[in-house]
């Protein structure tokens, strides 16, 4: 079993930097839906991907690297995003309008 809940390496992880968005947008979720909408929640949870992943899984300094970092963000932010309704409801239809 696991001894530590949350490390430093585990954030230095896709799995672990899913996770760890997916738990601070769900627990501060409200604040910015509230103030803002829920069209801004999107960009909160890139937000927080993107730094999380600048601090934690940065891949260099050059542009290219940069530009890297950023697409790693976006593959986080959609990965908890939708993990996070996947398993609060797997069974809802969306209805088109």
């Amino acid at each position: 079993m696991f001894n530590d809940f949350m490390t430093m390496d585990i954030l230095t992880t896709f799995a672990g930097l899913t996770g760890a968005v997916m738990l601070i947008v769900q627990f501060t979720k409200s604040v910015v839906k509230n103030k803002l909408g829920d069209s801004f929640v999107r960009l909160y949870s890139f937000l927080i991907a993107l730094i999380l992943t600048f601090v934690f899984a940065r891949q260099g300094n050059q542009v290219s690297d940069i530009i890297l970092t950023i697409i790693n963000a976006i593959m986080i932010t959609m990965a908890s995003t939708g993990g996070y309704e996947m398993i609060s409801d797997p069974l809802a239809k969306k209805a088109k309008k």
